[in-house]
């Protein structure tokens, strides 16, 4: 017989790593995961209790496995938002826009083919790679953290990727991208030869638009290109702009055998009546929410403008966070403000740090526990752009 030894048969890839997550801490003030601060109201609320109820008493059935009616509701809001005409059979929708990226790379990734996209940006990326057998590329951004049309093309007729995966804005520096960078990378995505794929397949673009509520006037999204570019895929979230992060529902737009392509790999009911309903709910309030929206902008634009008057570099941006630096000691920043009751996200590249757009008494706080922080370490001060 036997004994059993206790170990498993885990993919070698997985060994040693650690699941993913930001600290979740309990302190005063929490400014590490760019939710929105913000809880939805009690007009809010009260429709999606009420809907949900409503969705509850037909729990003993299956939920419509399609989402149609979700759908719909979420093609309607995009007209609204961004000025673009979408059919429901254009949007997908999942649990959380992670859910989507995973079910892109199941269906255009996998072994022998690979995802390209340019650093530094989201972390999940290329454990998305990692968990569909993908081989993941990151090219490089600039010192301003833009992508460099010529770099990313030759990146893409080097490593003829199957996805090319653009953030915009991006996470973690909050820069959004130019429509004529995303339109080289999508004519340099149609010249591409991806591995047991049709001749004239091309590669397939996503814009990864989580944040795209809080981008600056006049900074376009890439929903408009859609119509073009049938291998354009554009993602969104509800998590961030509406104040639903608890509620997981993530989207994208794209052509429509785009999206009958995610339907093949989706798994069964992957939405549940529950999840249907709420996100419905919330959608019937938009205008509310949309109302915060401007306030964390006009609150991130204030919070920029104060850090560079303390002498920190600070990242231009168009999302609900801030990227600033640059610290020598970037820990000691990050423990100081955690000490005073602050939590924000030690992340992206080497001596900057990450914080959330809070509401005013948040950020207030923040602004309070920096000050503190820098005068209290002088060797966390900023280190000085050269000129």
């Amino acid at each position: 017989m036997t004994t059993p030894t206790g170990l498993l048969p885990l993919r070698p890839e997985l060994a040693g790593e650690e699941p993913y997550g930001a600290p979740q801490l309990d302190v005063p003030v929490l400014l590490n995961v760019n939710e929105n601060p913000y809880p939805p109201s009690d007009d809010v609320v009260a429709t999606i209790a009420a809907d949900v109820a409503e969705a509850a008493r037909g729990l003993n059935r299956y939920p419509d496995r399609d989402a149609l009616g979700l759908r719909g509701d979420l093609a309607a809001y995009l007209r609204t938002e961004s000025g673009v005409a979408l059919e429901p059979t254009q949007i997908w929708a999942a649990n959380g826009s992670n859910e989507v990226m995973l079910q892109l790379l199941q269906a255009f990734g996998g072994p022998g083919r690979t995802v390209v996209s340019f650093a530094p940006t989201y972390s999940m990326y290329p454990e998305y790679a990692r968990d569909t057998h993908t081989r993941w590329v990151a090219g490089r951004r600039n010192e301003d953290f833009t992508i460099d049309v010529d770099h990313a093309t030759q990146v893409i007729e080097r490593e003829q990727p199957s996805v090319i995966l653009l953030t915009s804005p991006n996470n973690p520096t909050g820069t959004a991208l130019p429509l004529d960078v995303v339109e080289a990378v999508l004519d340099a995505a149609a010249c591409v030869r991806v591995p047991d794929a049709p001749d004239g397949a091309g590669a397939v673009v996503v814009v990864d638009e989580a944040y795209a509520e809080f981008r600056r006037r006049g900074t376009p999204s890439a929903l408009g290109l859609l119509e073009a570019h049938p291998n354009l895929a554009v993602s969104r979230t509800m998590s961030k702009a509406f104040g639903a992060a608890g509620l997981r529902l993530g989207y994208l737009a794209a052509s429509e055998r785009l999206v009958d392509a995610l339907r093949v790999v989706r798994l069964p009911y992957h939405l549940s009546a529950i999840t249907q309903a709420a996100a419905r709910a919330a959608l019937k309030h938009t205008d509310a929410l949309m109302a915060q929206v401007g306030s964390l902008r006009a609150e991130r634009d204030d919070l920029v403008v104060w850090l560079r008057a303390q002498g920190i570099e600070v990242a231009d941006t168009d999302a609900n966070f801030v990227l600033f630096g640059r610290f020598d000691d970037r820990r000691a920043v990050w423990q100081g403000l955690l000490d005073r009751g602050v939590l924000i996200r030690e992340v992206g590249p080497p001596g900057w740090l990450r914080v959330s757009v809070g509401t005013p008494v948040e950020t207030a706080r923040f602004k309070d526990a920096l000050s503190d922080v820098l005068l209290a370490l002088p060797a966390a001060q900023p280190t000085q752009k050269e000129a």
